[in-house]
């Protein structure tokens, strides 16, 4: 399992080719890749992202643990940036590695859906007209009830 909260930019290619390097016993790799999107369209300057290092990272961490228990994942990787990012830059990347694509599918799709509304971020879009703190949705919540 690897949790890793950063500001620089990552390479989904280069992480996954990483992640899957060796896997001969596992018969799945899931992986997505997360993209600011400029729901201004085409007014967003910047989404500053903030978070409280090491709390952030054990809050994370807790979520892969879940997901590790729940299904049989051999591994998963979870990545979240932190800082300024433009529209297209990557924001976060989650993996998965499990003997069976079920597991693995399920365990993104679940570690996606927490990350989104439980990960401790704090998520800011400047555009030309002004800065708003990102709220998290209905959508956002409903999605955990499935789990």
């Amino acid at each position: 399992m690897t949790v890793r909260v950063q500001e620089a930019a990552f390479a989904p290619g280069a992480e996954l080719d990483a992640f899957a390097m060796g896997r001969t016993d596992m018969g799945a790799i899931v992986s997505f890749t997360g993209v600011v999107r400029d729901l201004a369209q085409g007014d967003l300057d910047v989404m500053e992202i903030e978070h409280y290092p090491g709390m952030t990272e054990r809050a994370i961490a807790k979520i892969v643990e879940e997901a590790m228990t729940r299904w049989s994942l051999g591994d998963a990787l979870v990545i979240h940036r932190y800082g300024r990012m433009g529209p297209g830059d990557r924001i976060m990347m989650v993996a998965t590695a499990a003997p069976h694509r079920v597991d693995a599918f399920a365990a993104a799709e679940f570690l996606m859906d927490y990350l989104k509304s439980r990960a401790p971020f704090w998520k800011k879009e400047i555009t030309g007209t002004g800065a708003s703190w990102v709220a998290a949705t209905d959508e956002d919540e409903a999605a955990l009830t499935r789990w």
